[in-house]
């Protein structure tokens, strides 16, 4: 009897491996995931490296400016110059292992929830981790890497605030920033679910007397004091208790106690990340164990590299 000449559907051009097609759309689930469910990629600095472990970041400071007195030189202010280095962490993963048997036997597709899953995972990580270093940061009160640039800070708002309390501080952090002379676009106010729907019922930030700035039955709120407001239940955690559900934890450069903190709030440029390897995804059949493992990862680091940037409200 002839042999049938079967379609492998995960085989591009009828040419290579029989799942490279099955691994692009894999990957792109993973990808689309990541993006879907980070809020923090695009509010720092990124830099990607093809090699080495660190980056530096340069820190300038201010020139003056003064009046010009007739016939004298001019021979140029002195600038002083400074860096932040930011490393590569460990690489960060999220795999799975899908037996054959299982898979045979279950009556729905679950690789696409798989790969939905590890991509949140990854983009919870990635959040998490910068935001716990803001936070840190922010305790510590570091300095900039030059004179010029000023500390970060943390703002004491009581044990109990209101919202009123919460909006009242933002408007001060506001004109604090302004004052530093730090750009008033990219800045952002980063708040847990539970004090991001009590913003939301503040009848001053919703009204439409007041602007439309979001809406009350939507559930949705955009800017405070002109800093955008993002959602994030990253923040409000205490890693010193979570240490087994946040792998981030491992690495005392994040491990921090967020649970009081009411705000945090940043402006772009103040926190930095070092992408050595982007998120990709790889997949390959073991044939001793007889499944798939599915693994995808990357490999970046995060730095705080303009620290005045960075102030939180606590509740203590």
């Amino acid at each position: 009897m002839t042999a049938a000449n079967p379609s492998r559907v995960g085989q591009a051009n009828l040419a290579g491996a029989n799942d490279a097609l099955f691994l692009k759309v894999f990957s792109g689930e993973v990808m689309s995931s990541f993006n879907a469910n980070t809020v923090m990629a695009d509010k720092t600095r990124v830099r990607n490296i093809t090699s080495g472990k660190s980056a530096q970041f340069p820190a300038i400071g201010r020139i003056g400016a003064e009046y010009h007195t007739p016939g004298a030189e001019i021979r140029g202010s002195k600038v002083e110059h400074g860096e932040k280095v930011v490393t590569i962490d460990d690489l960060l993963i999220s795999d799975s292992f899908i037996a054959n048997i299982d898979e045979a036997k279950n009556h729905y597709e679950v690789r696409s929830e798989y790969s939905l899953q590890m991509g949140a995972a990854l983009a919870q990580t990635y959040d998490r981790s910068l935001i716990s270093l803001a936070v840190k940061t922010a305790v510590a009160a570091d300095a900039g890497a030059v004179a010029d640039q000023g500390a970060a800070s943390n703002t004491n708002i009581g044990a109990t605030p209101t919202v009123a309390n919460i909006v009242e501080a933002l408007y001060a952090e506001a004109a604090a920033m302004d004052e530093l002379y730090l750009p008033a676009d990219d800045r952002f106010v980063i708040v847990s679910p539970s004090t991001y729907w009590k913003l939301v019922q503040s009848d001053k930030l919703v009204d439409r007397d007041f602007g439309d700035n979001g809406s009350y039955s939507a559930g949705t709120i955009m800017k405070v004091a002109g800093m955008s407001i993002v959602k994030s239940p990253n923040l409000g955690i205490n890693h010193a208790v979570n240490t087994s559900k946040y792998p981030d934890a491992k690495n005392s450069k994040y491990m921090t106690d967020t649970s009081d903190v009411s705000a945090l709030i940043l402006q772009r440029s103040a926190l930095a990340t070092v992408k050595l390897m982007e998120l990709a995804s790889e997949s390959e059949y073991d044939i001793r164990r007889q499944g798939t493992l599915m693994v995808s990862k990357m490999a970046c680091g995060h730095g705080a590299v303009r620290p005045e940037g960075i102030r939180t409200l606590t509740a203590a």
